[in-house]
């Protein structure tokens, strides 16, 4: 029922009507049908559904990242055709179609131009295998279609395909997109689809936006719901252009080459999706409910219950992969549930950003993050090699030749892991583009921005990403807090020993703890006024004894890790035994980075 509606509403008969409510009416249907807590089984996802299985113009879903907003477009939202057999005049609606049907009367006094914008969105940087795996086995099953028959067009102005003036004849496609998404031709050998991590795979979309524009922002995560569209006509790169649709479409005689190649790649491989509705994902954990619904609220409020003894247990997981240390495996915890939950003119609140030194070389920080990968959904390693700071491209640049923003590794989704390597760091001279390489990384750390480079100036992103740092010293990089390690077992296999550590979980009891630090960062957080004055009589107590000892920053760090303290146990509020033990481990952590510094006097 839900799927013939959707093929009613994007044919021409049903698009004739020139009454405007019916617009209006076929959103207001969409977005109630695609709020219902089913509907993820329904609509196929462009995430996990090939698309030459998906059929033209029908209702689909894509879990992306916003990479790219280009300029708005004029499009023909009302024309007129006439029918080749009767002569007819009939007014036909160009909104959620890249083409129209032949025959389109250009001098028509009916035509209406209209506006849309178009985003670039790929998958989400980074989404870990696991949340790939369980969103595919959840995804609505759809068998291999059968219907698609390309045709003899020509394009318009509004990505339209007639045959109107000459009748020249033009090229017959022959071949369905199935035949370039199975298996990458030569088109796609060079094609950039501007991934922001290396190694990415999976569509990336163009999205045809008519309303809300305003609601929508650069690296914004979202689910989108839309009309595929998937016409060969829309494969135009390489092909040598008529000059005659210059006349018809005029700002294409405006474009360079490289913008053609940005803007209009081969639906084959950046399928068009016009979008009825998009749901902002404040997560990309699949194990949890996505909307703030009753359904959350109850899921919620049954975790709570067990969030001590899965935190125990987690603590309990995390302590063995660390080496038998406890206090870094605590610190690493809280660490995984940290968020930025506001911002006070520039300082980001909430953040905290882990130094853990002491690391063993060879293979150790590989292993830690192939384990850190398997609890959140989100994560990339950047081994911050010589080689990768000289020549990766961390920050993303706009290409004005091309008129597109060129990705960098940092453009990532918010509540991202990022797993800065240093201990792959070896002696050498960092180049102009290295340093720079090293101040964006910086930045990130300190103030949860990218500074994006627009050529003549830089434009300022804000960021929600955890950046965790693994060193053999002290990290030449910004932290919040720095734990150095200290193993308690050193195992002959470090392989062997952390192998068996994860294999050892159930599959039930990771999806606990994957649940547990998504669930954490979501959690509402207070301080009572009682507690407030608590603390700071506490904090003037402690600058009695040695003003030195204890200063601003100590009592801000300190306040962080209690609120996460707070948050790890299900604790919506700080009590005085949570800041105590707060002020507890900080202590501990403290002695042990000082007899650290003893041992190492050259660390600053």
């Amino acid at each position: 029922m839900r799927m013939w509606f959707v093929c009613r509403f994007c044919c021409p008969a049903a698009q004739s009507n020139s009454n405007p409510e019916w617009e209006a009416k076929v959103l207001e249907y969409f977005k109630g049908q695609l709020k219902e807590k089913e509907s993820h089984s329904w609509v196929p996802s462009l995430n996990d559904v090939p698309l030459h299985y998906l059929k033209p113009n029908s209702l689909v879903k894509f879990r992306c990242l916003v990479q790219d907003m280009f300029d708005p477009e004029f499009y023909m939202g009302v024309y007129e055709t006439v029918d080749p057999s009767t002569k007819a005049n009939v007014l036909r609606c160009g909104k959620y179609k890249d083409v129209t049907e032949c025959g389109v009367d250009l001098n028509s006094r009916n035509t209406v131009t209209a506006e849309r914008q178009t985003f670039y969105c790929v998958p989400i940087p980074g989404e870990s295998p696991w949340a790939k795996e369980i969103s595919f086995l959840s995804a609505a099953r759809v068998v291999p279609s059968t219907s698609y028959v390309p045709s003899r067009q020509k394009r318009i102005a509004a990505g339209c395909d007639t045959t109107h003036g000459n009748g020249d004849s033009k090229r017959q496609e022959t071949e369905a997109p199935s035949s370039q998404t199975t298996a990458p031709s030569d088109t796609s050998s060079h094609l950039d689809l501007n991934f922001p991590l290396p190694g990415e795979r999976g569509p990336a979309c163009l999205v045809k936006v008519y309303e809300g524009l305003d609601s929508f922002k650069l690296n914004d995560t979202l689910e989108i719901y839309g009309i595929l569209s998937v016409n060969p006509v829309l494969t135009v790169l390489g092909e040598e252009k008529d000059p005659s649709l210059l006349l018809l479409d005029p700002t294409e005689s405006m474009e360079t080459p490289e913008e053609q190649r940005a803007h209009d790649p081969p639906a084959s491989l950046v399928p068009r999706l016009h979008m009825l509705y998009a749901r902002p994902l404040q997560h990309n954990n699949p194990l949890l409910p996505s909307d703030p619904t009753e359904d959350q609220s109850a899921f919620v409020s049954s975790f709570l219950v067990e969030m001590a003894s899965v935190r125990a247990e987690l603590l309990a997981y995390l302590t063995h992969v660390l080496l038998g240390d406890g206090l870094a495996a605590e610190y690493l915890l809280l660490h995984l549930i940290s968020n930025v939950y506001t911002r006070r003119d520039v300082l980001p609140l909430g953040k905290f950003t882990l130094n853990l030194s002491g690391c063993p070389l060879n293979s150790y920080t590989e292993r830690l993050y192939q384990i850190i990968q398997q609890l959140v959904p989100c994560s990339y390693r950047l081994s911050m090699s010589l080689h990768t700071m000289n020549s990766m491209r961390l920050v993303p640049k706009k290409d004005y030749v091309a008129n597109r923003l060129v990705s960098g590794a940092l453009q990532l989704a918010r509540n991202t892991s990022l797993f800065l390597d240093e201990t792959q760091l070896e002696q050498g001279q960092l180049d102009s583009s290295g340093v720079r390489n090293i101040t964006a990384l910086g930045n990130l750390i300190s103030w949860q921005k990218v500074d994006y480079d627009f050529s003549y100036h830089q434009m300022e992103f804000p960021c929600n990403i955890n950046v965790l740092v693994t060193s053999e010293g002290r990290s030449l990089l910004p932290s919040d807090c720095q734990v150095p390690l200290q193993p308690q077992v050193t195992p002959p296999n470090m392989e062997e020993y952390l192998t068996t550590i994860h294999m050892a979980q159930f599959t039930s009891q990771i999806n606990k703890f994957r649940v547990y630090l998504s669930l954490a960062r979501t959690l509402d957080y207070s301080i009572s006024d009682e507690v407030t004055k608590a603390v700071e009589d506490d904090f003037v107590d402690m600058r009695k004894d040695d003003p030195q000892s204890v200063t601003a920053e100590d009592l801000h760090r300190m306040l962080v890790v209690a609120r996460l303290l707070s948050l790890s146990l299900g604790q919506t509020t700080l009590s005085r035994d949570g800041w105590m033990r707060a002020k507890h481990i900080d202590m501990l952590r403290r002695s042990r980075t000082e007899q650290q510094k003893s041992l190492n006097g050259n660390e600053p």
